[in-house]
């Protein structure tokens, strides 16, 4: 999720589930120092060109390390010996399916040159071997923390200067939000102040079932993003942020992430938010209770341990090893672990929630799809007998009436265009697409529009048109090179396109319309 915002009376904050920042080298003795109360941080950096300041790396929970592992966040302990630079980059570490490297292997030639695969589909825990696991510098179990970019304009009206899909990304994956920051610049605007954050992902952050739920908290993920909100409502203030005016944004995992934030508990917690821009909100979430207890003992039987308790006193490699084994053995389309109902903050699914009422009333949305979503979770099929026993493994728990309802009647194969597709795989990637993309855009914008209120959508057909395409023209800067855009990389953004598209996020965060001064796309807004 990303997160945004904009002038110390009035400056709206723009909050992001993944991003990353660029600073100019400072003296330390000339960059301003802000009291936390349990801290005191100091900027990391400030950027000549652009103006504004990076505080980088601000802890806003407790190390989740030792007996804090796998449950929920809590504050962190008051620590003001000294002053925090964030000179330490800090992530959450991460891991990736098997599948991902087929779908390197295969998807671009397909999409370029129309050449169907030759591939297998096969995962298996060969694939995704342990003997070399490698992890970045910066990844670390001791990972809550999180960035704010501020303008030097907006940061010095505060008056407070004494002197940052649910198993990979961070808040440095997708580039640095200077694109934004100077869109949101443009006219009178004083612009936003943005926030990025980490939260735990894979084993670390999304466990569930029965056993591990004894003494373990489902969700995580979810729970580090609401106390990282939480945060931001309590000391965005201090940078020059309102906290009455927070506009979440977040890209696939963390657009999904939104979209349970928006339901969670029911819609009967209070407000964090009060604007939200998830672009294409996936999940698709562990079916079953029996489901996820057998991805959680797969854990365990990774580890060589027989319970949670036993994880907790295993070493840092030792459970980055696990995980990087459970989500690389992940079945193809999915990743082993991800957003689950627990009866608590995830009641039910939040489609069922929106459909029922059960969710905040007060958050406007802006919401966004890509045109081709689920080709880059598409296995390379090449028999139409596979397409159902692809759609059973998904759907474990559906009985054979609805897997030839599915197959037969809603996606048949039919390839002439009527149904949308022309091929298997276009097939395959519509059904995907619907499910676990569409579906889930579709049920928030009807929920708000049946309240009356003014939402907003958009689809990405730029280009292929494939997921996660959209964030390189979100986090477009000019002459700086482009960010990838999802697992595969298809082109440079088109500076026009990433203009509108970052005027059309930060005038929804800063006045809740996305607008855009561009010539031939002002008339569309």
């Amino acid at each position: 999720m990303r997160f945004t915002g904009q002038s110390f009376s009035a400056a709206a904050t723009l909050l992001s589930l993944a991003t990353t920042l660029v600073s100019a080298q400072n003296s330390s003795s000339q960059l301003p120092i802000v009291d936390l109360g349990y801290q005191l941080q100091q900027a990391s950096g400030f950027n000549e060109s652009a103006a504004y300041y990076n505080f980088s790396n601000i802890r806003y929970a407790a190390p989740p390390v030792a007996d804090l592992r796998f449950r929920a966040p809590v504050s962190p302990t008051t620590d003001r010996s000294s002053v925090q630079d964030g000179s330490d980059l800090r992530i959450c570490h991460q891991a990736n399916p098997a599948w991902a490297l087929i779908a390197a292997e295969w998807l671009p030639q397909y999409l370029l040159a129309g050449i169907l695969p030759n591939v297998s589909t096969t995962v298996t825990a060969g694939t995704a071997s342990l003997a070399n696991v490698t992890t970045a510098a910066a990844e670390t179990e001791d990972c809550l923390f999180l960035d704010v970019i501020v303008p030097k304009k907006i940061f010095e009206s505060a008056g407070s200067a004494a002197g940052g899909g649910y198993t990979s990304g961070s808040k440095i994956s997708y580039g640095n939000p200077a694109g934004l920051i100077a869109r949101s610049q443009t006219g009178s605007s004083d612009g936003v102040v943005f926030v990025a954050l980490n939260y735990r992902l894979g084993a670390f952050g999304w466990l569930s079932g029965p056993t591990f739920q004894q003494d373990g908290t489902a969700n995580l993920g979810l729970h580090d993003q609401r106390f990282a909100l939480e945060w931001v409502q309590k000391n965005i203030h201090l940078f020059g942020g309102d906290k009455d005016r927070v506009t979440v944004v977040g890209e696939s995992a963390g657009a999904g992430s939104i979209m349970h934030q928006i339901t969670a508990f029911g819609g009967s917690a209070p407000s964090l938010f009060h604007q939200a821009v998830p672009q294409s909100p996936a999940w698709l979430q562990v079916s079953s209770p029996y489901a996820q207890e057998q991805v959680f003992q797969s854990y365990l039987q990774f580890l060589n341990v027989t319970s949670l308790a036993d994880a907790r006193d295993l070493s840092e490699e030792q459970l980055i090893a696990g995980n990087v084994a459970l989500i690389g053995v992940s079945p193809y389309s999915s990743f082993n672990v991800g957003p689950v109902v627990d009866g608590d903050i995830v009641p039910q699914d939040p489609k069922y929630l929106l459909n029922h009422g059960q969710f905040d009333k007060s958050i406007r949305v802006f919401t966004g799809h890509t045109s081709n979503e689920g080709i880059l979770f598409t296995p390379p099929l090449t028999n139409d007998s596979q397409f159902g026993t692809f759609i059973q493994s998904a759907l474990p728990d559906a009985q054979p009436a609805v897997i030839s309802y599915i197959t037969d009647t809603l996606y048949p194969p039919v390839y002439n265009g009527s149904y949308g597709y022309t091929d298997l795989l276009q097939r395959v990637a519509l059904a995907l697409a619907e499910s676990s993309v569409i579906c889930n855009a579709n049920a928030l914008d009807r929920a708000y529009t049946d309240l009356g209120n003014d939402t907003y959508a958009y689809v990405f057909a730029v280009d292929f048109g494939v997921h996660g395409q959209d964030v390189p023209f979100t986090f477009k800067n000019p002459g700086e090179p482009d960010t990838t855009g999802g697992l595969v990389s298809l082109g440079a953004a088109n500076e026009t396109i990433a203009f509108v598209l970052q005027d059309y996020i930060t005038s929804f965060a800063t006045g809740g319309v996305p607008v855009t001064d561009v010539n031939a796309w002002a008339a569309r807004s």
